[in-house]
């Protein structure tokens, strides 16, 4: 866990948001589905939304929020009906948008050979192939505030996608935007933690309750595997 600084008062009530990834999505094909619709969990995404749902039964939660795609909908339904809560929408954790959107785009696949794509890898750091991270960061920061304020002196869940997730938590955190995709830590149905002291965020967390679930290859700092890792969404 990552603490921040920050002059407070006394009496600044504690709120934590939970930014968690959804589960495993059924995608036999291995497409970049971005924001399309139509691409739900697998039986297995639905068992790591019931154990996360599970692990997060004994906590303070009085609001749960998700991107409006049906995989963080599904992903975040157990935890809502666990804690006798209605499921809110917020576009603003929604997917980042990518060009590369409903192509297969993964290790071994020649993605990167193909010269039609070159022109959107000219610029990693803005990203030139889609959603500029800087962009990410204000709509997520949004988010998390108004689940903030929401859920004030309790605890809030935002179920949203990775490359949103992990850039609002670098942005947090004070590191760089630009990344190497690999190097990300938020894995499938992983909870990133904000606490906030008043308005403030004083400390970042990271757990994955569903890790025994999420496959090996698909964990964290996972070497790439070809034909086992193409782009999943996120």
């Amino acid at each position: 866990m990552s603490s921040l600084h920050g002059s407070f008062q006394d009496n600044d009530e504690i709120t934590v948001v939970h930014l968690m990834r959804h589960g495993e999505v059924e995608n036999p094909d291995g497409v970049l589905y971005g924001r399309l619709s139509g691409y739900h969990l697998s039986e297995l995404g639905r068992r790591m939304a019931d154990r996360v749902a599970e692990h997060l039964s004994t906590r303070d939660i009085t609001h749960v929020v998700a991107s409006p795609l049906e995989r963080a909908q599904e992903t975040a339904t157990p935890i809502a009906k666990a804690h006798g809560l209605d499921l809110a929408s917020d576009e603003r954790l929604v997917e980042a948008d990518n060009v590369f959107q409903g192509k297969t785009f993964g290790v071994g696949d020649g993605a990167l050979k193909r010269p039609e794509n070159w022109k959107h890898l000219v610029n990693p750091f803005k990203p030139s192939w889609g959603e500029p991270y800087v962009e990410q960061v204000v709509r997520m920061m949004g988010a998390l505030d108004a689940a903030k304020d929401a859920a004030r002196g309790h605890e809030a869940v935002c179920v949203s996608h990775q490359l949103p997730i992990w850039i609002v938590r670098s942005f947090v955190e004070k590191r760089r935007l630009w990344h190497d995709p690999r190097k990300r830590q938020c894995t499938l149905a992983s909870l990133t933690t904000f606490t906030y002291r008043g308005d403030k965020i004083v400390s970042v967390g990271y757990s994955e309750p569903a890790i025994d679930l999420v496959p090996a290859h698909l964990r964290a700092g996972a070497k790439p595997v070809k034909g086992k890792d193409k782009a999943f969404g996120a």
